[in-house]
């Protein structure tokens, strides 16, 4: 039987810092790996300790997320690469970047610049590019397209978007879309990834955030790893599969999208 593998989790943010160690208990207990993003200067030490207590299982990126593009976002990507150049083989993808219009569009000038920059590392250092979107999925599309060569890969995270969009992201054929809890309880987000193949998609939890049915109304609300099972079930039940086809599909699309994890698993 596969485990499926969560591609986008914040295993390091202080909601787990109570019962982390419990919590990663769990996640070992169903989950064959999780892949942790890098928002911020800030997350860069949590990350990498998970990543050395629990090698094989936890796989850091490194990146810059848009809703922590400071003014002086140039000074906070140069300092995101120090780590980055002393270690390059440790990191599996760059992210988590991106453009979010959600929260503050007033920042999209520099969200934007500071993606550039990113996507630059992803070609440089032949790595996949993990991508948030929020409420910007065409405007992330915009930028990777208008770069894009076969140097580029990755993931647009957490897709919510319309099957017109999701088309557009398959049409770059090198990548996919993560989806997450929110499949389990929005019936638009079910329409349309009913109708995306399964080759184009990633599991993932976006753990502390986006927790799945049933736990969406626990208190205090919080995502974890472990909830990963429920997506599975939800998009086995929208494909007719069982969760171990979908486990073995979406982990082979895993070992695609991001290379490097290949052979390194506990």
């Amino acid at each position: 039987m596969p485990l499926p593998i969560d591609t986008h989790a914040h295993l390091y943010a202080s909601q787990f810092d109570q019962d982390r160690a419990a919590m990663l208990m769990r996640a070992k207990a169903g989950l064959s790996a999780v892949l942790l993003p890098n928002i911020d200067q800030e997350s860069v030490g949590g990350m990498l300790q998970l990543a050395e207590e629990y090698p094989g299982f936890c796989f850091p990126m490194m990146g810059l997320h848009p809703c922590h593009v400071e003014e002086n976002w140039e000074a906070q990507l140069e300092a995101l690469r120090i780590p980055l150049d002393a270690e390059p083989a440790r990191y599996v993808a760059i992210g988590e970047t991106g453009l979010d219009l959600y929260w503050d569009k007033s920042t999209i000038d520099r969200q934007r610049a500071a993606l550039r920059v990113q996507i630059a590392w992803a070609k440089e250092l032949g790595l996949p590019i993990v991508l948030h979107a929020r409420d910007a999925i065409d405007e992330t599309a915009d930028e990777i397209e208008a770069v894009f060569d076969s140097r580029l890969s990755g993931i647009f995270h957490c897709f919510d978007g319309t099957l017109a969009q999701a088309e557009r992201i398959m049409a770059m054929g090198s990548f996919r879309m993560g989806i997450g809890g929110i499949l389990t309880y929005r019936k638009d987000v079910q329409e349309v990834v009913r109708q995306i193949p399964l080759e184009y998609l990633v599991l993932e939890t976006d753990s502390p955030y986006l927790p799945p049915d049933p736990h969406r109304k626990d208190k205090p609300r919080r995502n974890e790893s472990s909830y990963l099972r429920y997506v599975c079930a939800t998009l086995a039940e929208l494909k007719g599969l069982t969760e171990d086809e979908v486990a073995a599909v979406t982990n082979d699309n895993v070992l695609s999208s991001f290379p490097r994890i290949q052979g390194m698993l506990a």
